[in-house]
């Protein structure tokens, strides 16, 4: 019910919403919960398996029961926290888990075999007759498993995604994170302060408490002017950071409100990935229920909600309370409620040692052991020393102590530590390096202890950074001990309540323990504790209690189980913003992709990137007409190709060298500055895994280009030999293939070309073949590399991405008027097949350097990756296949990649193949098809004759084995 009081809403503008196909009012600053209850609307699910009826318990992103789905249609949103959920004009929502109606749920049959359906009854049955499986249990279980349901339809909302680097990441806006933020700031690090709810304050926005003479939430609002006036401070409110990873990098999500999220083109929410020098935890601390009889009827909430909606939204959950708790913060509820007018039935402290001042029934050493009521509370038992007395009640507010937020402390594999002092875990120091705790979260729970630790962890910060420390007054504020008396399950007949939402009882608990899952760990996954929507953050730490209690050890011995990210739940259309109506494979694209497209070009994937086949111009109907045209034209003028795609991996380091030199098969260290050099990696069983070139662009410092579809294989290669073959070597790498633009200029006049966009101009003689340096792009800081896979004289050029349009346009433009322009991927393949080079087409995993004729580039003078086993003997035959080119000579002039090879009047069958094709392409420079692939003993097979046979297509052409290099063998155009 609403009741008198100013709190955060604004009474006078009133919100319509339904749910469940009913018409209700709220006000603006409501929550759909808070609203719901403003409306006596008590009942709001049904929990998973016994189909009990479920209210509210929390108010924040922890709620395990009210879930509900909004929206209809393709919108419709299933699994929405009612807590989290802000009212709007429009809104609809509906309660899940319930057929065919909230009330009467028919599936509520499931509470009466109860007995037949406890912890692990699944493992035990629907296992005989086997055929039932798939017939009847499994349907008729995927018929009644799960909570909210798809639409089924494509989802037209727009998601984002957003990146952010920092100083500092103050994860929680509250005392704690509103002073560590203003501290780090007004030193002038530049802070990014994220906070879950709508609005910054934490606990002061559901307290009563002042802040420097003010009200605390005033206070709060204060600070965060403050803080939004200064250009070095980023406020995300809306934004729960969900994960900690490696190298300070955390991922958070960031939900628009209502109003901005119905704005024409505006993203419904936001996936930031935000990487911080440091970050501060001041997420506050999650309240536990404690569990006894039946404490799962709606009515029964966590004191701290039931404070929260009294003091934010104006709201009561019934018109008699009673208040049940195990330490201070069950008076402070009942103090609220008093104030408020509300009427407190009673006031159950489980600590014998209790006292109040307050005006209401008081129950010192007792304990609430049961609860009456179906579809509401109302009434509760309580056992007290001289017997059982039963109080009337609408609504209980429990308090069973506070957990410190611990849960991002543990993504990186930390464990909390048990604190007896405050019962509950906390987390461990650096568990998540360069992430400190303070506040609530690390047991620190009065207002001026968490204002105290804002500071204190700031200073600290800035003082690690070398940062000038400012002095910072703290405001005066509450500062009462936090005094608690563990209870954690009331002694007593029937059901105990544990996981609300996956209807976990203390029983289930006891019988895992019982039937030999002693661990936390095998416990959770008996039971399902904790696996639940909420992960357990409010039942979790009752549960091991009640393990560490049967199984007769600690808490501390028993521990937690394994919080793993995310925090709350991340919708998939969040996290692959961008991606929507297209596949699970990413989709990479050059900077070159824009205009490539408007040029008409078709694009295919290469790798994970997509490049453009070719540029069709007026009056070509076919590809290969314009492939042979861009092959034309890189011969005899100029040619533009975007080879950004090439992985390039940058390495520095004073034993960069010696490394290269390890993971090749030919000398790096001795390469001098400015030259590059033509390198071959095998794998450890001696087989090629990629080649490349490398540049050397220092002393201790290289670029390595790979291939484009062994970019991220070859830099996990890297990482691999680095972090385990040679630990000892000062070296470090980073791939870079995103961050540089790189387009080839090919042909004979490349040189002039590149003279019109660089600073100085290059000859032969500055700028000899494989040579490398730093160059002046149209005024821009680029890079130059004198290389070719063309054969022609050619050049790479790079410049940072971001000039990558802009270079390509004024290229290709200046190409043009060279009667050149841009080339594909076809031509390319062409120009490469003409010359000979290969690709991954030939160095498919199953070759060695011996098969692709370059044995000699295996060094003698040093070791190497895979030295040792290219060696052997079955490696190193000249039966071996070996690669080779070809050329058609029979009335058949139709070669086909992947079609073998047969000696001539020998029947094409397995035992009398003699090899296979690679790669082909009609050369318009030689009039004729050619092609490569691999031929037994083919070295010394040229001139020879051999037939290829295609089975599939049924074509079988007679060709002559020639040398793969065909295009100037003399190299004399790629050096002139």
């Amino acid at each position: 019910m609403r009741i008198a009081g100013e709190g955060l809403i604004n009474r006078r503008r009133r919100v319509e919403f339904t749910f469940d196909g009913r018409a209700y009012q709220g006000v603006e600053g409501d929550t759909l919960a808070s609203a719901l209850l403003a409306n006596d609307i008590r009942l709001i699910g049904r929990s998973f398996k016994y189909h009990r009826p479920r209210g509210l318990l929390t108010a924040g992103s922890e709620e395990p029961n009210g879930l509900v789905t909004t929206g209809r249609g393709a919108g419709q949103e299933p699994n929405m926290r009612a807590t989290m959920v802000e009212l709007f004009d429009g809104l609809q929502a509906r309660s899940q888990n319930a057929w065919p109606t909230l009330d009467v749920d028919l599936l509520a049959i499931n509470d009466l075999a109860a007995p037949f359906l406890g912890a692990g009854f699944y493992y035990k049955t629907f296992m005989w007759p086997a055929k039932f499986w798939e017939k009847l249990y499994e349907p008729v279980i995927r018929r009644a498993a799960g909570l909210g349901a798809l639409s089924m339809r494509a989802n037209a909302d727009k998601y984002e995604k957003a990146w952010a680097h920092c100083d500092l990441l103050v994860i929680g806006a509250g005392p704690t994170g509103l002073m560590a933020a203003l501290t780090a700031a007004r030193a002038g690090l530049d802070v990014v302060l994220a906070e879950e709810d709508t609005r910054t304050g934490g606990r002061l926005n559901a307290e009563t408490f002042e802040v420097d003479g003010v009200p605390g939430r005033v206070w709060a609002e204060e600070v965060t002017r403050e803080l939004a006036a200064m250009e070095n401070v980023r406020i995300l409110t809306r934004t729960t950071v969900t994960g900690a990873y490696d190298h300070g990098t955390y991922g958070a999500l960031e939900r628009l409100s209502p109003w901005d999220a119905a704005k024409k083109g505006a993203p419904r929410e936001c996936f930031w990935r935000i990487v911080a020098k440091r970050a501060v935890l001041a997420a506050g601390a999650i309240e536990r229920p404690i569990a006894f009889q039946n404490n799962d009827r709606p009515g029964i909430m966590n004191a701290g909600a039931v404070r929260a909606y009294l003091n934010r939204w104006c709201v009561s959950p019934g018109q008699s309370v009673a208040v049940f708790g195990n330490n201070d913060d069950a008076h402070r509820t009942a103090e609220d409620l008093l104030e408020a007018g509300v009427h407190v039935s009673a006031l159950v402290d489980a600590r014998h040692d209790a006292t109040t001042g307050l005006d209401v029934p008081f129950y010192a050493g007792a304990q609430v052991c049961n609860s009456e009521g179906r579809r509401g509370l109302e009434a509760v038992s309580i056992a007290t020393a001289s017997g059982i007395e039963k109080v009337k009640a609408e609504a209980l507010a429990v308090s069973g102590g506070w957990n410190p937020t611990v849960h991002l402390t543990c993504h990186m594999n930390g464990r909390p530590v048990w604190n007896p002092e405050i019962a509950a875990f906390v987390p461990q120091p650096g568990a998540v390096p360069g992430l400190v705790t303070a506040g609530a979260c690390e047991g620190v729970f009065s207002t001026r202890g968490c204002l105290e630790a804002g500071v204190r962890v700031a200073k600290a910060v800035l003082e690690e950074l070398g940062v000038k420390v400012p002095k910072v007054d703290v405001p005066g504020a509450e500062d009462s001990d936090y005094d608690i008396s563990p209870l954690w399950a009331v002694p007593g007949k029937g059901r105990a309540w544990l996981d609300f939402q996956n209807d976990v009882t203390v029983k289930d608990v006891k019988q895992a323990a019982t039937e030999n899952f002693r661990s936390v760990e095998h416990m959770k996954r008996y039971t399902t504790q904790g696996m639940a929507t909420d992960q357990g953050k409010n039942s979790n730490v009752v549960a091991l209690a009640v393990l560490a209690d049967v199984t007769g050890r600690g808490i501390p011995e028993t521990g937690t189980t394994t919080f793993r990210p995310p925090y709350v739940p991340v919708s998939i259309a969040a996290l692959g913003a961008g991606g929507q109506g297209k596949g699970f494979a990413p989709q990479r694209f050059t900077t070159s992709h824009a205009a490539s497209v408007e040029r008409g070009a078709p694009m295919i994937e290469a790798g994970l990137w997509y490049r453009p086949s070719y540029f069709p111009q007026k009056g070509e109907r076919t590809w290969r007409q314009a492939c042979d045209r861009e092959v034309a034209m890189v011969r005899a003028h100029v040619g533009v190709c975007d080879v950004s795609t090439l992985g390039k991996i940058d390495i520095q380091g004073p034993d960069a060298g010696p490394f290269l030199d390890f993971v090749y098969t030919n000398l790096f260290s001795t390469l001098k500055v400015g030259r590059v050099r033509y390198g071959l990696m095998l794998r450890e069983d001696g087989h090629v895994m990629d080649d490349g070139t490398t540049a050397r662009l220092g002393e201790t410092h290289y670029v390595m280009t790979t291939t484009t579809a062994a970019a991220g294989e070859v830099m996990r290669h890297l990482e691999f030999v680095h972090q385990g073959l040679c630990p000892q070597m000062d070296v470090r790498f980073v791939s870079v293939t995103e961050q540089w633009a790189q387009f080839a200029v090919a042909g004979p006049k490349s040189r002039d070309l590149l003279n019109g966009v660089l600073g100085e101009a290059i000859d032969d003689e500055s700028w000899p073949f494989m040579s490398c340096g730093e160059v002046s792009v149209g005024g821009v800081k680029g890079r130059l590399f004198r290389i070719s896979f063309s054969g022609e004289h050619a050049y790479e050029v790079a410049v940072p991405a971001r000039y990558g349009a802009a270079l390509f346009a004024e290229l290709v433009s200046r190409a043009e008027a060279m009667e050149g322009g841009p080339y594909g991927m076809e031509a390319l393949n062409v120009l490469r097949i003409e010359k000979g080079f290969i690709t991954h087409a030939e160095i498919h995993g199953r070759v060695t350097a011996f098969d692709i004729g370059m044995g000699r580039m295996v060094s003698a003078k040093k070791d190497c990756i895979g030295k040792t086993m290219a060696a052997r003997p079955g490696l190193t035959d000249e039966n071996r296949e070996q690669l080779v080119g070809l050329k058609p000579v029979g009335a058949v002039k139709l070669l086909v990649a992947g079609a073998h090879l047969f000696n001539e009047g020998e029947e094409a069958v397995r035992v009398n193949d003699q090899g296979y094709i690679t790669s082909v392409a009609f050369s318009p420079t030689f009039g004729h098809v050619l092609a490569m692939g691999f031929l037994k003993n083919g070295r010394a097979r040229i001139g020879e004759r051999i037939r290829m046979v295609e089975h599939l297509k049924g074509v079988q052409t007679l060709c002559e084995v020639i040398d793969p290099v065909q295009f100037d063998p003399e190299g004399g155009r790629v050096r002139g």
